[in-house]
């Protein structure tokens, strides 16, 4: 079977990869190969190659630059999956597809359910959200899977971003009204393997682990699990001031709500989703092991 992995350089893709290689014939073309903003370049590949499974982890992700760069964000988030929805659904192939907590109007505090009414706030959230309705109404075999807060410990995100701070600053201030799930890419794809050795139902799932916090909730977290497994910081988690959203203003508004009802996925794999301070203790640990390489 030949598995296509798109954004294969991205979290997220990069654990797809090293999952799914036991499956099949995993590609996981680089730029120079496939450009994925090129639809023709698209086309040809898809042809060529004759993937039988696509995980779709390609995604314009920059969600303040894509308040200035909407077709680019369009591109990737939008008419790609629609692309590889209409390749699945003509060729019998099976489409997974990565989709965000942004495609929520994101308020109040109850946990989204996948029914909840989508309505976006930015760009960004648009854009991913027309993508997944390109990949419902295409008629192909498909799992949508929403995740949110995604990091790992390679590349750049919140957890790197805030070990690099912890080392240069003794004080922080952190956005405290954001609530949602910090979700490592190693989770989204082992999940990703287990939903499909089970083929559980197509649908829209929402792919997180249990638990919520807020972005200074995390950052104290990252500071204490880092102090415990004595990594040298300047920081301390008491020193991560929380402040609104309102004293951090960015160009695309963020939702203050990212709860996620785990039911459905949860239901549909018969186990319980891990806890999100378990799960950044592994990351943090293999980010270490990395490091010592």
């Amino acid at each position: 079977m030949n598995i296509l992995v798109t954004g294969a350089n991205g979290q997220v893709g990069f654990e797809l990869q090293r999952h799914f290689a036991l499956l099949g014939n995993v590609l996981a073309p680089e730029r120079a190969e496939l450009e994925l903003t090129d639809a023709h370049a698209v086309e040809r590949y898809l042809q060529t190659h004759r993937p039988q499974l696509i995980l779709n982890a390609a995604a314009y992700t920059a969600v303040d630059k894509a308040e200035s760069e909407p077709e680019q964000a369009k591109r990737l988030n939008s008419e790609l999956p629609a692309q590889l929805a209409e390749y699945a659904a003509a060729q019998g192939a099976y489409l997974v597809h990565y989709s965000t907590d942004y495609v929520y109007p994101g308020d109040g505090e109850a946990a989204w359910h996948e029914q909840s009414p989508t309505q976006p706030l930015n760009v960004y959230g648009q854009t991913k959200c027309a993508g997944d309705e390109a990949v419902i109404n295409s008629g192909c075999q498909h799992l949508i899977f929403r995740t949110s807060w995604v990091y790992a410990a390679r590349g750049k995100n919140f957890l790197k971003t805030m070990l690099m701070l912890g080392k240069q600053r003794d004080s922080l201030s952190i956005v405290n009204d954001q609530i949602g799930a910090p979700t490592p890419a190693r989770l989204i794809a082992l999940a990703t393997l287990h939903a499909w050795q089970q083929r559980i139902a197509p649908g829209v799932y929402h792919l997180a682990p249990s638990g919520t916090t807020s972005w200074h909730g995390f950052a104290s977290e990252i500071f204490k699990q880092a102090e415990e497994a004595d990594i040298a910081l300047a920081i301390t988690p008491n020193q991560v001031r929380g402040i609104p959203t309102a004293e951090y203003p960015t160009p695309a508004t963020r939702p203050l709500n990212s709860r996620l009802a785990l039911n459905k996925l949860e239901t549909a794999l018969g186990t319980a989703m891990p806890h999100w301070q378990d799960q950044l203790a592994l990351t943090l640990k293999e980010h270490l092991d990395d490091a010592s390489l």
